[in-house]
């Protein structure tokens, strides 16, 4: 009778160079499904936010009810947020895309506008000076001059969806956090923590390819400070 094999599988150790030399296509796919998730959602997040920011910017009176909005939605839990968009897309990948977009909009709002709120009225008036319009005005200099503060939003957004995506795991479209909910149901060790790991290298690696965008956006930055 063949012995079984003596691994760390087997042994079931937290670090496991089988683990993932065998299930290198399972992490594969659960990795491309958490940057899926991540991605639309915080595209959808910065599609929504950006109108929103703009009327809390020229309607005074809007600001109050949008931050209001956007700050409650953020004080959901996950499990009631999933719940009541339930109806709506049923146990499906829009399902938990939907719910961190919605959660996106508390730190995407903020910052946009204040970004748009730090331009300089006299910024303003010399571009009107020179035949702006609105539009005009709003895409040319005072959305490149709010980038900054919009960038740290999308970093703190990206991030944040990089961790919260994980909970998508309860209908069963979590990315990473399928491997983490299963193997701590099973209290397989080593999927554990590289699923873990794993989710914490995209959010790193999310964050420095938005700063090094936002430098490449932004040299008048640099500048400023040098």
């Amino acid at each position: 009778m063949t012995p079984p094999p003596d691994d760390c599988l087997t042994r079931n150790e937290w670090i496991c160079g089988v683990y993932l030399s065998t299930r290198r296509h399972i992490l594969l796919d659960a990795v491309v499904q958490h940057l899926q998730l991540t991605f639309l959602s915080v595209l959808i997040g910065l599609a929504v936010a950006m109108p929103l920011a703009v009327l809390a910017r020229r309607r005074g009176r809007a600001a109050g009810p949008v931050l209001a909005v956007t700050t409650v939605l953020y004080t959901i839990p996950s499990l009631a947020m999933y719940s009541l968009l339930l109806p709506l897309y049923g146990l499906s990948a829009a399902l938990v895309v939907a719910g961190l977009a919605l959660y996106s909009l508390t730190v995407l709002v903020r910052n946009i506008l204040a970004g748009l709120r730090a331009v300089p009225e006299e910024t303003r008036q010399a571009a009107r000076g020179l035949g702006y319009g609105p539009v005009r005005l709003l895409l040319a200099v005072e959305l490149p001059l709010a980038l900054p503060a919009a960038m740290a939003g999308l970093r703190i957004a990206t991030v944040s969806a990089v961790s919260l995506a994980t909970v998508g795991a309860i209908v069963g479209y979590g990315g990473l956090g399928n491997l983490i909910y299963a193997g701590m149901n099973s209290y397989f060790k080593a999927q554990v923590l590289t699923a873990s790991v794993l989710c914490v290298l995209i959010a790193v690696a999310a964050d420095l390819l938005l700063l090094g965008v936002q430098r490449l956006l932004t040299p008048w930055t640099r500048a400023a400070r040098a």
